[in-house]
């Protein structure tokens, strides 16, 4: 499916319509891409998701950008790994479903997404990628908003599993 695609880089650079953040439930920033992504915007960023009241594990709340690139972030909470019996392949779904919906609301076209908790939430990499592939090509489907959706990795393990998932097509 074209409109997946796999960027290599800072995803606080891109130039696109939104961002996603892997964020953690006060939304109130953190370490790992949660935590660049508010240094790159500025406090500004953190003054309004202050006023979000936290967002729940799977769930999806949208701010304004401010000194990134992008024009919004859209701030989803993945759920940490405690080996799969409490429901995080489904919550890690949701955190996907739930950042497309609530971008399309918004009448978004372009939207990346980073490795949603497979850093310190220990999330399985290559499950977690097949769990974003297979959501997002779902919701494609029946969707004609988005002209890309885009999984901005940071390191060539994950360009790798990205990749070699998406040629399996």
């Amino acid at each position: 499916m074209d409109r997946i695609q796999v960027f290599q880089g800072d995803i606080t650079e891109m130039h696109i319509d939104a961002i996603v953040n892997a964020a953690n439930k006060s939304l109130l920033g953190g370490g790992g891409v949660d935590g660049a992504i508010h240094r790159a915007a500025g406090p500004k960023l953190l003054e309004e998701c202050r006023q979000l009241n936290g967002c729940s594990t799977g769930e999806a709340k949208i701010t304004h950008a401010y000194r990134l690139p992008a024009r919004y972030v859209i701030h989803t909470v993945g759920p940490v790994w405690y080996g799969g019996q409490i429901g995080e392949r489904e919550q890690l779904a949701n955190a996907y479903r739930n950042s497309l919906l609530l971008a399309q609301e918004y009448g978004l076209r372009t939207i990346a997404f980073p490795n949603i908790s497979t850093g310190v939430y220990r999330f399985p990499k290559e499950l977690a990628a097949e769990i974003a592939i297979r959501t997002v090509r779902d919701f494609l489907i029946n969707d004609d908003t988005f002209e890309s959706v885009i999984f901005c990795v940071y390191d060539d393990e994950n360009r790798e599993i990205y990749q070699k998932l998406l040629a399996g097509l």
